[in-house]
């Protein structure tokens, strides 16, 4: 594989696009900072096909992007292949208004393949090809020119190794006649409605016990006040007003701008500033949530009560022996909250019992439920025992 120099032009970067261009697949990767800024500054793009590699700098001056992220999200003919690419697609995302597609995520094709649960890249690679890699260079500033070349070797190293091991993981996958099970997978991965935040449904990721609807309404309106601040300022929503606040700020409104002064969680200096006057604003625009935005009720627990959480304990066994079983990682199949909804009574809405997880386990966890399947222990291993119905007798 041709490693090229650090690609710091637009000259450059169209000739290396030329290269990759009838490329059946392409690995990707990100460098990137977002501890002090709402969005993510994008510092590096790794790419990578079988024979050519390059790290392009975003941040060299008057380099034009466009014909990398063209590639990426307008070309269908090439797969896109990440590890654990959500804030790289977010990225992208933020860039273009689009999402790279068709594309792959080896975090979940490991999944399918049974081999760990939301596995490290350094783990894949340590799994795959056998090379432990330095992870010195992890941590670093990647903001900061120039880059040395032990950050640069760094980062090519990610889509080097990615290259070398997607077309392994793909040949396995195909031998066991699962990839059709990452197609739904991969499709949400790249689903533009994951990464377009809208400021007014910015408050239902917001944790609020109460379901008043003048409450809620406050939350809603304060929520997108808040996404819009931190937008504009480019900072973490919580350098703008924590999660916690804005709640009690919504179920306890002060009277006037002057209570802002008072309300934990913010500087007294809100009572007088501008800031505090926009907040104010939201406050007193808000109106309460219509019957038609209430959020649905979430059964506590899901309110399983104490036969139910053991029914959910044995649904969690039966995963574990049809992971076994598949050699499937379990969280692929149903995560613990499907679980309990179905051992709550729920049947509708819930993954495990659609398309493929359904195949493989949602049927067998249906009949566990309904009294048609229970476990057995035969040469020393637990297994599944479907209960036959006993026949009616006459009196």
């Amino acid at each position: 594989m041709q490693v090229h120099p650090l690609i710091e032009s637009s000259e450059a970067l169209i000739e290396f696009c030329d290269l990759i261009r009838d490329s059946d697949f392409i690995a990707v990767d990100t460098e990137f900072m977002r501890e002090n800024t709402f969005w993510p500054e994008l510092c590096l793009i790794q790419v990578a096909d079988n024979a050519h590699a390059a790290a392009i700098d975003p941040m060299a001056p008057g380099i034009d992007l466009a014909p990398l992220l063209d590639l990426l999200v307008d070309n269908e003919e090439i797969l896109k292949v990440f590890h654990a690419g959500g804030q790289d697609v977010e990225i992208i995302f933020n860039m273009t208004g689009k999402t790279p597609h068709p594309i792959f995520d080896t975090q979940i094709g490991q999944m399918a393949l049974g081999q760990a649960e939301q596995v490290g890249y350094s783990n894949l690679v340590e799994a795959w090809l056998g090379v432990h890699l330095d992870k010195g260079a992890r941590f670093t500033d990647w903001s900061r020119r120039p880059l040395d070349k032990r950050q640069i070797d760094y980062a090519i190293g990610d889509v080097t190794h990615l290259a070398k091991i997607f077309p392994m993981m793909l040949k396995k996958l195909v031998k066991t006649g699962r990839g059709h099970w990452l197609d739904e997978e991969m499709e949400k991965l790249a689903d533009p409605a994951n990464y377009a935040v809208d400021p007014e449904r910015a408050w239902q990721r917001i944790k609020m016990p109460s379901r008043k609807p003048d409450v809620l309404g406050r939350l809603k309106a304060l929520a997108a006040w808040r996404e819009r601040e931190a937008r504009n300022k480019n900072l973490p929503r919580g350098r703008i007003v924590k999660d916690e606040t804005l709640a009690d700020l919504a179920a306890h409104p002060p009277k006037d701008q002057d209570g802002l002064g008072r309300v934990r969680g913010l500087s007294a200096t809100w009572k007088s500033n501008d800031i505090g006057g926009r907040l104010m604003q939201a406050l007193d625009s808000a109106a309460p949530l219509s019957k038609d935005d209430m959020p649905d009720r979430v059964p506590r627990g899901p309110g399983l009560g104490k036969e139910g959480a053991l029914v959910a304990d044995l649904l969690k066994l039966l995963l574990k022996i049809r992971a076994r079983e598949l050699n499937v990682a379990a969280r692929l199949i149903a995560r613990s909250d499907d679980l309990e909804a179905l051992a709550a009574g729920r049947r509708d809405d819930i993954p495990m019992m659609q398309g493929w997880r359904y195949e493989v386990f949602g049927h067998a966890a249906l009949d566990l439920v309904e009294g048609r399947m229970g476990f057995a222990v035969k040469d020393g291993k637990l297994l599944m025992s479907r209960i036959e119905p006993v026949p009616a007798t006459a009196d």
